[in-house]
């Protein structure tokens, strides 16, 4: 689970706290087990929760790759960009974004977060009533194919070399600890969606062609669909909280 995004995992378990089936501090501390402390959040998630709102939702913005943030000031897009991800609310609008730090002594570092809060623009509801699992799952696995079709005619591999590869199968091994009433669509999409995350994350940090201008066209192809993973891994995550939350029917 540390694997996705802390974004996507506080996204999935404060929503389910919000059904009624956890605690929030419970949800916390399930979402985000490789983290020693946090700050901002727990306060937050509280208040949004008694002010109505029933789904916690998440952006994994980049530079250029914005549209998945609801309308904010620019302060508060660029905090959210550099970080890669950020929470928000959709009927009061709000927006969180984490900074991951450390503290403690030499040798003994602890993993901390301090989370944002910025203004954000409420959400109109059928941007996320319209985000279908069964559609996410069968753009992601187009380009997946498309990709892969891409980098044999340029001779190169997703990994340069067996270790990356086996860097890449042990960390997909991870157990995703998901919330136990996510829908199984959902649950599918997420995991598919991360774990390629994952693998174009490995691969981009490798060399994997013959000649330089193939490694290039192999770094493009692999940039590309890692951008088609994190923002299908995103709107997986809000059609699962929806379909949590009660805004539609099972899927």
């Amino acid at each position: 689970m540390p694997e996705l995004p802390a974004s996507v995992r506080v996204a999935l378990w404060a929503t389910h706290a919000w059904s009624g089936a956890i605690s929030v501090p419970d949800a916390v501390r399930r979402a985000l087990p490789d983290v020693d402390h946090t700050q901002g959040l727990l306060d937050q998630l509280t208040v949004w929760r008694d002010l109505g709102e029933a789904a916690v939702l998440v952006a994994l913005p980049s530079a250029g790759a914005t549209s998945g943030l609801p309308g904010c000031g620019p302060v508060a897009r660029a905090d959210a960009v550099d970080a890669g991800e950020a929470l928000y609310v959709a009927a009061l609008g709000g927006l969180l974004v984490p900074h991951h730090g450390s503290y403690g002594s030499q040798g003994a570092r602890a993993h901390r977060i301090d989370w944002m809060g910025h203004d954000a623009d409420p959400v109109p509801a059928h941007r996320l009533e319209a985000l279908e699992p069964s559609q996410l799952e069968r753009h992601l696995r187009r380009r997946m194919l498309a990709a892969i079709d891409e980098l044999e005619t340029a001779g190169a591999t997703p990994w340069a070399d067996d270790v990356a590869r086996d860097v890449a199968e042990e960390r997909l091994g991870t157990d995703w600890a998901l919330p136990p009433d996510l829908g199984d669509r959902a649950r599918k999409v997420i995991v598919l969606a991360g774990s390629l995350s994952l693998a174009t994350s490995v691969g981009m940090g490798t060399s994997g062609a013959l000649t330089s201008a193939d490694d290039n066209r192999r770094a493009d192809v692999l940039r590309a669909l890692h951008g088609d993973c994190e923002r299908t891994l995103a709107d997986a995550t809000n059609a699962a909280c929806a379909e949590m939350a009660g805004w539609v029917p099972a899927r």
